[in-house]
């Protein structure tokens, strides 16, 4: 009876050991999703954070982009109006060597025209009949009017020579003017060019840097997005209630999901990546 006994509290007692070591690994399975949850939500704020950094950096080539890319529009513009104005210059002045030739055909005609005449004068003075007089006499007077005419065509072709020599003057002027203007233009390109070379490839490289960060199907979402809005922006923080993309209101429910930071949500109107602006200020303080 007494060995019974002292089984029975030797059992009792090994229970109680049980017990109290099995209830650290309770505590620690009950523990155990709250601190996963807490790692995801980390996760989803770094992805967002790393997205923000990202657009960001791109926003800012962009920005490099747009300075140096109204001077090469503008260099392009001048370069074709110049040569515009060379060809319609080399167009004039061909037009005004035609014009002197012509002139210069039409002074030859009154030269023949007149030594017709002279011809024909001689010849009244040894007319038979009244027939030949008659026939000469009105070849003297068709020499005279084509005379006139010529006389006309000169007098017409000079002035158009002199006002074509008047617009090639102006005209080569204003091209001297443009190539000013390109020079300075091209210099300008130059040196933005120059400038901006270095902190471009920076940017670029940074870009890379962050990509690798990203994992690859949501990089691929933020390509797709950013080369489908106009302005570049796939990732944009919520300002006075509204999309930073396309200001269209956002539900107070998904404002309060996107504080949170419990996955990803994008604009129903626009379909960018939205994202809480306190995150996007710590991207900010992190480029």
């Amino acid at each position: 009876m007494a060995k019974e006994t002292t089984t029975k509290k030797t059992t009792t007692k090994k229970s109680t050991k049980a017990k109290e070591v099995a209830t650290p690994e309770v505590a620690t399975t009950v523990a155990s999703p709250e601190a996963n949850v807490s790692s995801a939500d980390r996760t989803v704020a770094d992805k967002l954070i790393a997205l923000s950094r990202l657009q960001e950096t791109f926003t800012k080539i962009n920005h490099i982009k747009t300075l140096r890319g109204e001077l090469p529009l503008e260099v392009q513009d001048l370069e074709d109006e110049i040569e515009g104005m060379e060809t319609r210059l080399k167009h004039l002045e061909e037009d005004n060597k035609r014009q002197v030739q012509a002139v210069a055909t039409e002074k030859a005609k009154i030269q023949k025209a007149e030594e017709r005449i002279e011809e024909y004068k001689e010849q009244l003075n040894n007319v038979k009949n009244n027939r030949e007089y008659d026939n000469l006499s009105k070849e003297i007077e068709f020499q005279g009017l084509e005379i006139e005419l010529s006389q006309k065509r000169i007098a017409e072709g000079t002035t158009e020579i002199q006002h074509r020599k008047e617009r090639i003057a102006t005209l080569k002027e204003t091209i001297g003017e443009r190539r000013v203007d390109l020079e300075a233009k091209q210099e300008e390109l130059a040196r933005i060019k120059g400038e901006t070379k270095q902190e471009e490839e920076s940017l670029r490289a940074e870009a890379i840097r962050l990509e690798e960060g990203i994992e690859e199907r949501l990089l691929h979402a933020f390509t797709r997005i950013r080369e489908g809005a106009r302005n570049g922006l796939a990732v944009v923080p919520i300002d006075r209630d509204a999309c930073g993309g396309c200001f269209n209101k956002i539900p107070p429910q998904r404002q309060v999901d996107l504080k949170l930071h419990k996955k990803i949500i994008v604009c129903e109107y626009c379909g960018r990546i939205l994202v809480d602006p306190e995150l996007v200020e710590e991207a900010h303080q992190h480029n």
